[in-house]
């Protein structure tokens, strides 16, 4: 994806440096952080898989985010980020994982949860659970996606560091 490359290639060298494969968990940007990724040659040794979780189905079938979760936090939360995160390396043979859910808009914004706001959470084996909350603004569909690709892929650069 244009405009991604450098930051893409960063953390897949990284990942590669420490022979991490990863995964992705996305829902408001329905695979672009997966897609920045495999853009880039040689992508295929750290990118084991992306899962797109749009509904909360998706969430529940394919990395576990619990229905009480759901319920009780919604979709657009730290504890569903979380366990987005979390269930990627329950769910595929990784060591690292980046999940991103929010409100792209427009549309689907509530008083306690604005247009534009995002939760994002990174795992990594071994580690504590990263996780941030950023109020992008209503900046239009497509620059809230395009920050949250920027934002999953710096989390991801920071957690493939070694500690």
């Amino acid at each position: 994806m244009a405009g991604f490359e450098e930051l893409a290639s960063e953390v897949l060298a990284l990942c590669k440096a420490s022979d991490l494969m990863l995964a992705t968990v996305e829902s408001c940007t329905g695979g672009m952080v997966a897609a920045a990724l495999t853009d880039i040659p040689g992508s295929s040794s750290v990118v084991e898989r992306g899962f797109v979780t749009y509904s909360n189905q998706a969430k529940n079938e394919l990395v576990g985010v619990s229905n009480k979760v759901l319920e009780i936090h919604g979709a657009v939360s730290e504890p569903a980020a979380r366990m987005m995160a979390e269930g990627a390396l329950l769910h595929a043979p990784v060591a690292l994982s980046v999940a991103v859910t929010g409100i792209a808009g427009p549309g689907g914004a509530t008083e306690t949860k604005p247009e534009g706001l995002v939760h994002f959470a990174c795992a990594r084996t071994g580690r504590d659970t990263r996780h941030a909350r950023i109020e992008f603004g209503a900046l239009g569909r497509a620059e809230v996606r395009r920050r949250s690709v920027i934002q999953s892929l710096e989390m991801l650069r920071d957690m493939a560091e070694k500690p």
